[in-house]
């Protein structure tokens, strides 16, 4: 299954997935299919959520680097594979080369988490850091490429990988063949590429729906312009598809068979992490929870039953901590809040008070005296509070000011 010309390098097809599908046998986990009653519930339809997040090295990422090493020539093998990634990319091509045999190199951002860099290293890859950015580190595995001989492993942007991540598509209609629509997080575009693949040679019928993040959306320009476009400076939290420009032989095949590529906003992502948390007990990482966030953000949108891809669970703790703390703001759980009172003894204890009155949780009070914007007798309170939805919030700000506190923000 290596694809060496030009023109091969743009074809993909159904025997492909198949025959990549028995590559991967006793290899790759035929991941769960989970039903959500409360996303079920809010579209109207059945909503299952297809859980690769609980894939081998966490993400789908293993099957199309398990698929594009394997079909190496032995020459190549024995050259080893080199790749570029801030952390799911690179897990799988580690898990990969380790089952096979193969010796690789895997270039990581030096602002990698260290969670990521250590699990990759832990499949058995020699991990170099290289580059603040993923598009500097993905140079320096390319010029290592150039200079060892070494065969680079592209993410996302060749036939083998696309053929590897469209065995989703085979789960999928063999786990839930009553589906009428897959939505499923675009990044590079050979996950969505794949199942498209997959999915519309058995079941032409099924909806395939496309989620970028808005700040990270290369497609929709790309489509509107029929050739691969260019975002500079990509930013969102779910690096898992913070691509920049969408790789040439998963567009066409997105633009030939994918039906529609929506984006959700850094709000709708973590509101989508929280819920898969809290309600289906999932740890998700944001580009994993981006079908998720679809759904959120237009229920009523997609035919059902619907199946959502979670395409992987790696999440920073760190980066974790702050995207539940922004999935609770913007349900309305969590509130921050900036006022001013008169600074005498028991001003504090008596603000708690009103607090403790209208039933807010508070989790953090920063506390200032000393600033030039108050006056001698003023002070500042910064209050971090839990709270019930967006009604309690308004409920908290009212009773502050009834209480004759000057709320700033």
């Amino acid at each position: 299954m290596s694809y060496r010309t030009a023109d091969s390098l743009r074809s993909v097809t159904l025997d492909d997935v198949r025959g990549a599908q028995k590559m991967l046998s006793g290899v790759a986990r035929v991941t769960a299919m989970e039903g959500s009653r409360h996303l079920s519930q809010l579209s109207g339809a059945p909503v299952l959520l297809k859980c690769e997040n609980l894939q081998r090295t966490g993400s789908f990422k293993l099957r199309g680097a398990y698929v594009r090493i394997a079909g190496l020539l032995p020459e190549e093998r024995a050259a080893g594979v080199v790749a570029a990634s801030a952390g799911n990319h690179a897990q799988g091509v580690a898990l990969a080369s380790a089952l096979l045999g193969v010796h690789a190199t895997v270039f990581m951002p030096k602002g990698a988490p260290l969670p990521k860099i250590s699990a990759t290293r832990d499949y058995g890859a020699e991990v170099r850091l290289h580059g603040q950015v993923v598009d500097e580190t993905l140079a320096a595995a390319q010029e290592y490429a150039a200079r060892t001989g070494a065969v680079f492993i592209h993410p996302f942007d060749h036939p083998d990988v696309i053929a590897g991540q469209g065995t989703v598509g085979l789960e999928i209609l063999e786990q839930c063949p009553e589906v009428r629509t897959i939505v499923v997080g675009i990044g590079g575009g050979g996950l969505a590429a794949g199942i498209a693949v997959a999915v519309k040679a058995l079941r032409p019928e099924v909806r395939v729906v496309g989620v970028q993040a808005e700040g990270a959306a290369a497609y929709p320009p790309s489509l509107a312009a029929g050739h691969p476009v260019t975002v500079e400076n990509p930013a969102t939290m779910a690096d898992g598809i913070k691509v920049g420009r969408p790789g040439v032989v998963p567009f066409e095949i997105v633009d030939a068979l994918v039906d529609e590529v929506r984006t959700v906003s850094e709000s709708q992502l973590s509101a989508a992490l929280l819920l898969c948390l809290e309600r289906a007990k999932l740890v998700v990482e944001p580009a994993g929870a981006s079908p998720v966030a679809a759904l959120l953000g237009d229920p009523g949108a997609f035919p059902g039953p619907v199946v959502a891809v979670l395409s992987g669970g790696n999440v920073d703790p760190v980066l974790l901590q702050r995207v539940l703390r922004h999935g609770m703001a913007a349900q309305g759980r969590y509130l921050a809040v900036r006022l001013r009172l008169t600074d005498r003894p028991g001003a504090l204890a008596t603000l708690l008070g009103v607090l403790s009155v209208v039933d807010a949780n508070v989790l953090d009070v920063s506390h200032v005296r000393t600033d030039p914007r108050l006056g001698l007798t003023e002070a500042e309170v910064e209050l971090h509070l839990e709270t019930k939805g967006p009604v309690h919030c308004v409920e908290v700000g009212q009773a502050l000011r009834e209480a004759g506190y000057t709320v700033i923000d």
